[in-house]
């Protein structure tokens, strides 16, 4: 008994520094479904704490990464179903989204970021994993808790999408 209490605190460690390392992507994350700061902070408590609670079912620390990726995506998903609210997000916000710094790549692209986040969930989601956080299509796949091939139906149905918005809004 005492090495499975052992086991579990290396792993409890394993995931707080794990957390810790990666909570601006986190932030970003759950942001870009909820559109408030706050909101943001309380979907990623619940995602810690959720996984805290349910370290057993990780059978591997090496799959950390989906495992905690589906805990938030999921906690996303549900404050999105609970809350059933519309955000503006202003303009401001998106000036200073990375470390409080202003970057030209991210004005850039802020016609992109907009177009991505009216997607519907699942296909936000794709998209997300794949280009903000760099997933691979089998951890996407890991963490949304779905076939390899639906991802890839998911990312080219979005990506499609996309086009034909920013298309649009480029013939406006």
């Amino acid at each position: 008994m005492v090495i499975n209490e052992k086991r579990t605190s290396c792993a409890e460690r394993e995931l707080e520094a794990f957390i810790r390392e990666h909570q601006d992507d986190f932030y970003r994350l759950a942001f870009s479904y909820v559109k408030n700061a706050d909101e943001a902070m309380d979907v990623i408590q619940e995602a810690a704490i959720k996984a805290f609670v349910h370290l057993s079912s990780l059978r591997d620390t090496q799959n950390m990464k989906a495992w905690f990726y589906r805990i938030l995506v999921n906690e996303c998903l549900t404050w999105l179903r609970k809350s059933k609210r519309l955000y503006v997000v202003p303009g401001e916000f998106f000036e200073g989204i990375q470390n409080g710094e202003h970057t030209e790549k991210f004005d850039e692209n802020l016609d992109l970021y907009k177009a991505i986040l009216r997607l519907d969930a699942k296909l936000k989601t794709v998209v997300l994993l794949r280009f903000f956080e760099g997933m691979k299509l089998e951890e996407i796949a890991s963490v949304t808790n779905t076939r390899l091939s639906t991802v890839k139906t998911r990312l080219y149905r979005a990506l499609r999408e996309l086009k034909s918005v920013l298309e649009e809004e480029i013939s406006a």
